[in-house]
């Protein structure tokens, strides 16, 4: 069911239909695979895709290293956790490298952001340290581009 999930990852509003008629199936056995695939937890929800700048509301973005300790018999795990479920944060990864947790927060202003990560993210006892990078703007999300780019116009040949 990998092509299944792969189109409704390009698009999760596609009619039952037109996902059975690429899949060769008949739209009650895509309902059953999709059924399936939330029951199991290998679909947890839908989302939309939403350019940041032509949202209504503003909102700033930022993108934060996060250094811990891990803990003993949590590692990485519980620090993560606690950290993933604060409202500003919308993702946090493990990652290799120079820092452990790579962390997505989202506020109204930059201000909050800042406030965020000085009085609520740096405080929690095993962060070591933060680094923290602003999103100025977005060329593509989740693989939908959002840009438009312009067919190359040919100049006119003179004599």
């Amino acid at each position: 069911m990998d092509q299944l999930l792969n189109l409704l990852r390009h698009n999760a509003r596609t009619s039952l239909e037109d996902l059975a008629r690429e899949l060769a199936l008949t739209p009650q056995e895509v309902a059953q695979h999709i059924d399936e695939l939330e029951r199991n937890g290998v679909i947890l929800g839908y989302q939309a895709i939403v350019d940041a700048e032509k949202r209504a509301a503003n909102f700033v973005t930022a993108v934060v290293e996060v250094r811990i300790t891990p803990e003993r018999g949590g590692g990485f795990d519980r620090l993560a956790n606690r950290i993933a479920r604060f409202d500003e944060v919308q993702s946090c990864y493990l990652m290799s490298g120079g820092y452990d947790l790579l962390v997505v927060v989202e506020g109204s202003t930059l201000q909050k952001i800042a406030h965020f990560i000085s009085e609520k993210l740096s405080t929690i006892k095993g962060v070591i340290g933060t680094a923290t990078r602003f999103r100025l703007k977005t060329y593509k999300e989740n693989g939908v581009s959002l840009t438009h780019v312009e067919k190359a116009q040919r100049l006119a040949v003179t004599p």
